[in-house]
Formats: C-alpha cells, sequence, structure tokens
C-alpha cells in the first residue's frame, strides 16, 4: 500500500484522517471536478448533497485515467459556495452517498473544506480536487 492514513492523539475528530504518509513514486493532481456532466450539462441544480456525490464520481473518474483510485488519495480540497455550518449535513450526505460506489474511504483522506462566495459558474456549488501517489 502506498497510503497510510491516521489521526494521531490529540488531534480532534473529523470524518477525515488528519495524516497521510505517501511511498510511492508518481503524483496524480486532479483540477477541481464539478457536478457537470461530459457534455458540460449541469447536474443535481441547486442541490448541494447532489453536486458533493457528482464532484466525486468525476474526480473519481479522473483518478481512474491516471490508474489511481480513492485509496491513493492523501489530500482532498473542497470548495463549497456560501458556506455555512448548517449546510455540513446536506455536504456529509453527499459524500455518504457515494462512497462505496467511488471507493472513497470513510474516514475520507486528509480533506479541507474551504467556503467561497462563488465558483466559475453560478450553479455550481462544490468542487473538490484530489491529489494522490501511487507506484
Amino acid at each position: 500500500m502506498t497510503v497510510q492514513l491516521s489521526s494521531p492523539n490529540p488531534l480532534m475528530p473529523a470524518p477525515y484522517h488528519h495524516v497521510a504518509v505517501a511511498t510511492g513514486t508518481r503524483q496524480v493532481h486532479v483540477a477541481g471536478q464539478i457536478a457537470r456532466d461530459s457534455d458540460g450539462e449541469p447536474l443535481a441544480p441547486g442541490d448541494l448533497e447532489g453536486q458533493v456525490g457528482h464532484a466525486l464520481r468525476n474526480a473519481h473518474a479522473g483518478l481512474q485515467s491516471a490508474g489511481a483510485s480513492f485509496e491513493d488519495v492523501v489530500r482532498l480540497t473542497f470548495y463549497v459556495t456560501a458556506w455555512a455550518p448548517e449546510k455540513i449535513e446536506a455536504f456529509m450526505s453527499g459524500v455518504h452517498s457515494v462512497a462505496e460506489e467511488v471507493g472513497l474511504p470513510m474516514p475520507m483522506p486528509p480533506a479541507s473544506l474551504i467556503g467561497v462566495d462563488s465558483l466559475f459558474e453560478p450553479d455550481v456549488l462544490v468542487e473538490v480536487e484530489a491529489t494522490a501517489v501511487i507506484d
């Protein structure tokens, strides 16, 4: 296994691991993925939960194209528009709805959720970037 995930004490409990140690030789960087299909058509308009799921599916496709999976991911970064703490339930529901389908380990690899005013199009509620290390 090229990636080992851990959450050492005294770090707070979280839905992600705090530390990733990778020993592979190639890095895979997946650009920010959003809830759009292969024709660029919006998916799950106005639905944060749905958009999180679609963005993770697209990140998964990007990882697979390079011979990687979420098991190889050392870092996830989520950008969410108009973030407010009450959105965490919908956000995490979106993660959990596709975790098994895309092989996303739970807890997730080290992750950050960053609230932003807007993304590149008004219908885009979330974007996810992934960094993986493989042999």
